[in-house]
């Protein structure tokens, strides 16, 4: 018997679950004899999906305590994090208290490959005028990955040149303030704002693409001209695609699998 899927997502309560059944359409294509069982691990977003839609979502420990009564020795638990931060860290732990063998796949930034896939998936097809600038704002964190961010600006710079900047919701050094300043030392009037986020949830309707005290809001009131793009990362076949190879990363170090 194959060894079964946990796709492993934080959740949130806004357009998660269409962003998790588009990601989900494409394990099943790449990965037809596994079974496929999904895991949340935030208990206000479980809660406050019951209330509202009435479905039930369920947690890493409880996905592989299910597996363990059913004989199985061994899951791959695959993160749906975007970094290896705070979350990430909770669903290791969460995980190890289980009483099954568990191969965990990474989260989508975890090794300069990735970084570089990401940076080319987020500049194909924008095609940008000489006066406008990209600006990528992820959801940002106090935890030690917030330096992802940087390596993530770093290697944008690299792979497409000037123009494009990596700010952060929460967190004061890539924060609307700083950016503005570069963008402006760079001489662009135009910006392109975008989601570097799985799911474009509450933070981007209201923090970036609100109308009051939101990056889109602050832009405005410095003068430039601001468009912008609501796909989120998780929208994308390339990024699932991305998922699924940790996945078989993951699949790749169980022996006799």
């Amino acid at each position: 018997m194959n060894v079964p899927i946990v796709p492993a997502a934080f959740g949130t309560t806004t357009r998660a679950l269409e962003t998790y059944r588009f990601i989900d359409r494409v394990i099943r294509e790449q990965f037809p004899d596994h079974e496929i069982r999904w895991a949340y691990s935030s208990r206000m977003v479980r809660d406050w999906i019951k209330v509202r839609r009435d479905i039930d979502l369920r947690h890493p420990h409880e996905i592989l305590n299910d597996l363990i009564q059913e004989g199985r020795e061994w899951a791959v638990v695959q993160s749906l994090h975007m970094m290896c931060g705070h979350e990430f860290s909770r669903l290791i732990e969460e995980v190890r208290g289980c009483n099954i063998r568990t191969s965990v796949g990474l989260p989508l930034l975890a090794a300069p490959k990735d970084y570089e896939r990401i940076a080319r998936i987020l500049c194909n097809g924008r095609h940008r005028s000489e006066d406008e600038a990209l600006v990528l704002i992820g959801h940002g964190t106090d935890h030690p990955s917030w330096s992802s961010y940087m390596a993530m600006n770093q290697i944008l710079g690299d792979a497409v040149g000037p123009g494009v900047y990596v700010g952060m919701v929460e967190g004061s050094y890539l924060s609307p303030k700083t950016i503005i300043q570069k963008v402006k030392a760079g001489g662009f009037a135009k910006i392109r704002l975008a989601p570097m986020m799985l799911v474009a949830g509450v933070h981007f309707e209201e923090d970036i693409a609100g109308r009051e005290d939101s990056w889109l809001s602050f832009f405005e009131k410095e003068g430039f001209e601001v468009s912008v793009d609501r796909e989120s990362l998780g929208m994308k076949k390339a990024v699932a695609e991305m998922f699924c190879e940790h996945i078989r990363e993951a699949l790749d170090v169980i022996p006799d699998k």
